[in-house]
């Protein structure tokens, strides 16, 4: 599914075999295979990681089964590497976030690592050595160079948008039009998967691969950015609808 780290696997299946309100999930024998891990001693290892970092609760076991349960922390973790989920929960403050780092090419290795950190932001060039996002990133940079050599080249603000024409920053920031091609390449993509042979979970599990390939490109706009009809909000509700129809 394009996703290495096993602690950013649980998250995920926390999250989207669940909801908003972050219910109890068994790790059975479907969900490892659909997420790509299975209930090893690394894994198992992770797991109790997340739970003494209060970024997941342990429920109840059945068949020697665990269930876990994501929590806010862990949701808050989630959505630095998939800013998309941010709003489908919380409300957006109104605020955009300016961040500026330019840091010599001398110290290449420096700046593709905090590139590197940063990459689930929803950051978009706005200016050379400028970026704009909406999400609340403000104390996770503090503790991300704070006390590095990298904090001597950051420069950050938060600010209202009070002139200009907001389509035109959006396009020019974000690429809505790309990003809205490509999620309906998905849909097509999505179609089909669903139409052709093959057991529920392998579908499913096709779905969720192309599914989180775009989820690592969406920036997360809130819906006053992007409009209640934003197709990338349409993508999580025909997702739902498949995963109710193959998983139940």
């Amino acid at each position: 599914m394009g996703i290495k780290e096993r602690r950013t696997k649980i998250l995920l299946a926390l999250f989207l075999l669940s909801n908003v309100d972050f219910i109890e999930i068994s790790l059975d024998e479907n969900v490892q295979q659909m997420f790509d891990f299975s209930l090893n001693q690394k894994t198992k290892a992770t797991l109790a990681s997340l739970v003494r970092a209060g970024e997941i609760t342990k429920g109840s076991s059945k068949d020697e089964v665990p269930s876990y349960k994501l929590t806010q922390k862990g949701f808050h973790s989630l959505a630095l590497e998939f800013p998309s989920f941010r709003f489908l929960k919380e409300t957006w403050d109104k605020k955009l976030r300016i961040i500026s780092y330019e840091i010599p090419e001398s110290k290449r290795e420096l700046r593709d690592r905090l590139r590197r950190e940063m990459q689930g932001w929803g950051l978009g060039p706005w200016h050379r050595s400028f970026w704009l996002t909406p999400h609340p990133v403000m104390e996770t940079l503090h503790e991300l160079v704070d006390g590095k050599q990298e904090a001597q080249y950051c420069q950050a603000f938060e600010a209202d948008h009070v002139f200009g024409d907001r389509e035109t920053l959006i396009e020019k920031v974000w690429g809505k039009s790309s990003l809205d091609k490509k999620y309906r390449e998905l849909f097509k993509k999505w179609h089909s998967i669903l139409s052709g042979d093959g057991e529920k979970i392998a579908k499913f599990t096709n779905v969720l691969k192309e599914y989180v390939g775009i989820l690592r490109e969406d920036p997360g706009l809130p819906k006053e950015l992007v409009g209640e009809s934003w197709i990338g909000f349409e993508a999580m509700n025909i997702f739902k609808e498949i995963q109710g129809i193959l998983l139940s």
